[in-house]
């Protein structure tokens, strides 16, 4: 990852983790091109379908502004189920045995390609979070259709000179 993409990436986790410190969890995406823009939707995570239409939206905003590199980032419980990750929508409801909550994201970068990582965070128990530190997956990761940013990389990748 550039420093470019790195910079776009910690102000998006940045806004997010000032978002679940005020009880929201909302979908943040930045975009950089012939200039910045940052786009958020709250109901992000409601269903595949409003997932859809914030990347299409974030998508076609990336190619009106030339966007060259992108970062999303979304507050998400995760847990690890026969070797698979499933996540699901923060909610106010107590952590399920083996869960945890995380500020999943992804960027990318025309030149230098996709990362992907978490921010983890646990909460005390006034229920403010405590947030980890940016981790970035270093093994393959392949996206699913429910893995945030996949239909907005997809777009990206058509538009632009992006391999994956």
């Amino acid at each position: 990852m550039n420093r470019e993409t790195e910079t776009l990436l910690r102000d998006v986790v940045t806004r997010v983790k000032r978002a679940v410190e005020d009880q929201e969890c909302p979908a943040v995406v930045s975009l950089q091109g012939d200039r910045f823009l940052t786009l958020s939707d709250y109901d992000y995570l409601r269903d595949d379908a409003t997932a859809l239409g914030f990347e299409e939206r974030a998508g076609a905003r990336a190619e009106e502004i030339h966007a060259v590199r992108w970062a999303l980032a979304v507050p998400q419980v995760l847990a690890l189920i026969e070797g698979d990750v499933a996540a699901r929508a923060v909610s106010n409801l107590p952590l399920r045995e083996g869960e945890r909550e995380a500020i999943t994201w992804m960027t990318c970068d025309l030149q230098d390609g996709v990362d992907y990582g978490l921010v983890p965070y646990t909460r005390r128990p006034s229920g403010h979070p405590v947030f980890g530190d940016l981790e970035v997956f270093t093994v393959a990761v392949r996206p699913t259709d429910w893995m945030p940013g996949r239909h907005l990389l997809r777009r990206f990748g058509e538009h632009g000179d992006l391999r994956f």
